[in-house]
């Protein structure tokens, strides 16, 4: 192997050779000092006078230096043969990955240079981030408006450390981000000090209990096969992060015969997702042809525009009352049949599409309201009504971390995916309703009607509240957001903090693409990258991406402005600039007033620990020093909408702009 550079991200040298630098740095000053102000005293004249005009305390390099610090290293000999990064970079390629975000580091840095001098920075395009986190986020968000997954490459120990809240995120979430660990594997090789410090034995058990699959490739034939399979993996349903740890001295080697052979590259097939039990589909499809008044429930239901028009069709046919959970765009807002969390209070029937949490659907909690610091539940349900499932994450939980949420008896249960269940059991449904039902199933469809409108009136009256007020409210907010943007193919990107669900409320969602989701996982940190990754997506496809974002969130990983900047990712990001963490706030001052106690406020609007304010953060100056169009703070609601219109005319120019919007708490 070459010489290696045992600093991760720095060109500062070991640390003992800093400490002897700098001593004999002092040592020379102090020596000079002391030699100076000798010659100045046995002349009579001052240290100062005898020094001169002051001199710059950095001068241009002499030629030598010049020459050194920009002529061509020496040489360190030639590798011979195809190098092992390069053989991978070709796996890589057989994927069709557009993409690769990530913040460098020693660790990979063969795979890195073959992607950019052997792969041409080509399919996938190194993008460069600040910050592994954000890495992770944007294939996050990426998949979500794109369908495709990303990969990303973080550095052993320490880096992994860094992406692993976005990792997890994505697992939550039900996300494909590919994700590539650079490792020392061999520890009779380790260079020593930091490489040692950022290597392990197996760096993947620090994430794999929220990821879906992991290898430790130990050849270029195994890595080619890991690669494809981990791919494929991420790539069923239920979707989900992988992650393969990647030996440094692998990359470096050259390509050896494996078998007397080359090592090949296995050729990509997608596995069909699963489906349901036919059986267990005709159970469910006689419940619901049979029922009163079935309810659809749907939370990750749609992968794809397609599974949109399918919901449609059951809906429809049944004139069911849909409620749409949220963590995917699954049914149109301006539809007839959707419906509010309530409508499932009179449902005799109720059918969950890959919902997170069942329990909580059907159920009630309340915490901080009882002694034993459990809380209280209540049903939302008859005791009488069925339950239906087709849920494909019961093909994918593990253990530890609690993803799964709280048990909930259901009545017909599949362990399938819920898109490619629906067109058998659009079918079975059509089969089994009963001639005599037509009747009243198209008179349960003017009763939607009628409740749909009545809605949509109060939901308007409740934004309406507050409308001239300033710091701004939240629905005022959203909705100059929706008028600035209403013209465009645009997608809400990313809504973090809560602004009461004012958009899904309130803009008419039709299209997939229209409306992401939250982060799954709700780490903060999520928007702002993901937001970036998504309206990377969105760039190459044509759509006009907007995202309203949440002071708090941002500040967990703003490096991410920049990588925006860099790589001229048009996107409008539209601060909900509260000041504070108001869920926090909601929570201590529930909990002071359950034990009879006052809040502490010192000074701030919220409890001790929960504002960001004093100081107030700049959010427009930060996105200026990145490389953002920015304008703020706006406190008046009546120059919002001038505003908006500024910044929609830069995103449409192919650069990113963010409003810095002081908001009401919710």
């Amino acid at each position: 192997m070459t010489e290696h550079n045992p600093q991760r991200k720095s060109s500062e040298s070991h640390p003992a050779e800093k400490v002897s630098g700098r001593r004999g740095f002092l040592g020379g000053v102090l020596a000079s000092g002391a030699v100076a102000a000798s010659t100045a005293a046995s002349l009579g004249a001052s240290p100062a006078q005898a020094a001169g005009p002051a001199k710059p305390s950095a001068l241009p390099p002499s030629g030598k230096g010049a020459l050194h610090e920009t002529g061509i290293p020496p040489d360190l000999g030639r590798g011979e043969g195809m190098p092992g990064s390069d053989f991978m970079v070709d796996v890589i390629k057989s994927l069709d990955i557009k993409y690769l975000p990530s913040n460098c580091a020693s660790s990979f840095r063969a795979l890195h240079e073959s992607l950019i001098d052997y792969g041409g920075n080509t399919k996938p395009e190194f993008l460069t981030c600040l910050h592994e986190e954000s890495a992770v986020a944007m294939g996050h968000g990426y998949f979500k408006a794109s369908g495709k997954p990303l990969l990303t490459l973080c550095h052993g120990t320490v880096g992994l450390q860094h992406a692993s809240m976005a990792i997890y995120n994505a697992w939550c979430d039900r996300v494909p981000v590919i994700v590539v660990g650079g490792n020392d594997l061999d520890a009779a090789y380790r260079p020593p000090g930091v490489p040692t410090f950022h290597a392990a034995q197996d760096i993947n058990a620090m994430v794999r209990d929220y990821t879906k699959w992991d290898d430790t490739p130990v050849s270029l034939q195994h890595f080619s096969q890991s690669f494809v399979r981990a791919y494929k993996i991420a790539m069923t349903p239920p979707y989900g992060p992988v992650a393969i740890s990647l030996d440094a001295a692998l990359q470096m080697a050259p390509v050896h015969l494996h078998e007397g052979k080359m090592p090949y590259i296995p050729k990509y097939v997608p596995t069909s997702p699963p489906q349901g039990d036919s059986g267990a589909v005709k159970e469910a499809a006689k419940l619901l042809a049979n029922a009163n008044n079935p309810v659809i429930v749907a939370d990750r239901a749609a992968r794809t525009p397609e599974g949109v028009g399918l919901l449609v069709q059951l809906a429809e046919l049944l004139q069911a009352k849909v409620i749409d959970q949220g963590s995917r765009m699954n049914f149109p807002k301006t539809h007839y049949l959707s419906a509010p969390a309530t409508a499932i209070a009179n449902a005799d029937v109720i059918i969950g599409l890959e919902l997170s949490d069942f329990w909580a659907t059907v159920n009630a909690y309340t915490d901080n309201n009882s002694n034993d610091g459990h809380g209280t539940n209540a049903s939302r349900i008859k005791p009488e009504t069925k339950l239906i499932s087709i849920n494909s994450v019961d093909l994918l939980t593990k253990a530890n971390y609690q993803d799964f949420q709280r048990f909930q008896v259901v009545d017909v249960q599949m362990a399938a995916d819920a898109q490619t269940t629906l067109p058998s059991l659009i079918e079975a449904v059509r089969s089994a309703l009963p001639a005599d039902k037509k009747d009243a199933i198209a008179k349960r469809g003017e009763v939607q009607r009628k409740a749909y409108e009545e809605d949509r009136i109060r939901t308007r009256t409740a934004a309406a509240l507050g409308w001239n007020e300033s710091p701004i409210s939240t629905a005022r907010l959203v909705m100059e957001t929706f008028a600035a943007v209403k013209n465009e193919d645009w997608a809400l990107v990313a809504s973090e903090g809560n602004v009461s669900n004012w958009p899904t409320r309130l803009w008419p969602m039709e299209k997939h693409h229209q409306w992401l989701g939250r982060s799954g996982g709700y780490g903060v940190g999520y928007g702002a990258p993901a937001s970036v990754g998504a309206a990377l997506a969105n760039r190459d496809l044509g759509r006009f991406s907007v995202s309203i974002q949440s002071d708090g969130d941002l500040m967990f990983a703003p490096g991410v402005l920049w990588t925006a900047a860099k790589h001229k990712i048009p996107l409008l990001s539209v601060m909900h600039n509260n000041r504070g963490y108001h869920q926090e706030v909601m929570h201590l001052q529930r909990l002071a007033n359950f034990r009879n106690r006052k809040v502490k406020l010192e000074g701030d609007m919220g409890p001790v620990g929960t504002s960001i304010e004093n100081p107030d953060i700049q959010y427009h100056e930060l996105a200026k020093s990145m490389g953002w169009w920015a304008k703020g703070p706006i406190k008046d609601p009546a120059q919002l909408a001038s505003a908006l219109k500024e910044a929609v005319a830069v995103v449409k120019s192919g650069h990113p702009a963010l409003l810095n919007v002081w908001t009401q708490p919710r």
